[in-house]
């Protein structure tokens, strides 16, 4: 296998391959790259399903995955679904929204479309500079008669203003629910995530550090919301056979996807302290650099550290985000525009709320300064400083690189 070149070549923005040198890497470094955990042990499971041959319809591992997933993250009960999208779905139905409800538009478009796939309205709200999570501040002047309930977003991990949503949602009387797709092993206030709200819906995509290929789960500490979920999951079928007692479809998760999140919760923790080490790296080489927000965690609660943000500001960078994502791609460093350019920005949304923008002021400044870099179990701390070096070495010679850049614009035009 090639090993990585060094970058120690790259001097000056002409050595960069977005200038025609050499990448850095050999090879694409992913933002999201799957972690497998002991994969021994997960074809072990699997062998284990097909010589049951009991592949779907609530099997033994989807029913132990769900109880092992509920303790981890702390609710009652966890209902495990085919994916995250699905699990939303089926948790806003359950809880009877309907109408308008509202949410950041800071978050992966899914969000969103879960709402309006029902005919459901999404609010766009405004979001805090500082947390990048929904606004608390911002919601009030949005709830009207047709609201129902407030959908947080936990991004990047770190619980929204729970005690505030809280509040707001008794004093409105609105059903209170999380997308915690991000937020697997994360804690508000000590307790962990699953323990808020009606309920919290967590993604487990092959993208998410925890994942069982494809899946999700809906975690709730209501008995009846739960029970309901499980009959919306399997076509509204109740105990025996032929017994449909309640409108349902199909979002069961299937014994293979549950095999592999069995798997990754044995190995939960050691890619928690990969992410730490990584974030810890990233931070000590990062901080302080002019025009480069790093975005950090709070050290007193549980964090899983799944994604390393950084907010470029090309006021001090004299280059933009998109520009310094170009140049990382070129080294083969992948890093991802998140969450661009905003659920209010795409389709059907645009044109349904062609004027949200002017709402949405720091949602706007957000989406073009963010960006995700490389982490987990696909690299290592070589490969972090060499990833680092090059962020600092565009720093450094911002004000060349800019002249480069508009001398080349020029140019083509």
């Amino acid at each position: 296998m090639a090993k990585s070149k060094s970058i120690s070549s790259h001097q000056n923005i002409e050595d960069l391959a977005f200038f025609g040198g050499s990448p850095t890497f050999s090879k694409p470094l992913h933002v999201g790259r799957p972690n497998i955990g002991n994969r021994e042990r997960l074809l072990e499971r699997i062998n284990d399903a097909l010589d049951r041959k009991w592949l779907s319809n609530d099997g033994p591992f989807v029913q132990e995955l769900e109880q092992r997933f509920a303790d981890y993250a702390g609710g009652k009960y966890c209902i495990a679904m085919c994916n995250g999208t699905i699990s939303l779905e089926i948790a806003i139905r359950a809880l009877g929204l309907q109408g308008e409800v509202i949410v950041p538009s800071f978050t992966f478009i899914a969000t969103a479309h879960a709402l309006q796939w029902q005919k459901i309205t999404p609010v766009f709200c405004d979001i805090d500079p500082i947390t990048h999570n929904i606004d608390p501040n911002s919601i009030e002047k949005l709830i009207t008669p047709k609201t129902t309930g407030i959908l947080g977003v936990h991004v990047w991990g770190r619980p929204c203003n729970i005690d505030l949503l809280e509040k707001i949602a008794r004093k409105h009387d609105l059903k209170l629910a999380f997308d915690a797709s991000h937020a697997v092993g994360c804690s508000h206030q000590g307790q962990t995530i699953g323990n808020f709200g009606e309920a919290s819906i967590f993604s487990f995509h092959a993208t998410k550090f925890f994942n069982t290929f494809e899946g999700g789960a809906v975690v709730t500490n209501n008995e009846q919301l739960a029970e309901k979920i499980r009959l919306m999951k399997n076509f509204g079928f109740g105990p025996g056979y032929d017994n449909v007692i309640y409108i349902g479809t199909n979002g069961k998760m299937n014994e293979i996807s549950a095999a592999m999140g069995l798997t990754s919760l044995d190995s939960i923790n050691d890619f928690i302290d990969i992410n730490r080490q990584n974030y810890q790296q990233y931070c000590q080489k990062l901080s302080g650099i002019p025009g480069i927000k790093f975005t950090t965690y709070n050290e007193n609660e549980k964090n899983n550290y799944q994604y390393i943000i950084l907010e470029v500001d090309d006021r001090e960078t004299k280059f933009t985000r998109d520009e310094l994502v170009e140049i990382l791609h070129a080294e083969n460093v992948l890093a991802r525009r998140y969450f661009f350019p905003g659920c209010h920005q795409m389709e059907p949304y645009r044109s349904y709320f062609p004027n949200t923008n002017l709402l949405l002021p720091e949602t706007e400044k957000l989406t073009r300064k963010v960006l995700s870099l490389p982490t987990g179990t696909a690299v290592d701390i070589n490969k972090i400083n060499e990833i680092c070096r090059i962020i600092q070495l565009v720093v450094k010679q911002g004000k060349k690189l800019r002249e480069r850049l508009d001398r080349e614009n020029s140019q083509k035009h």
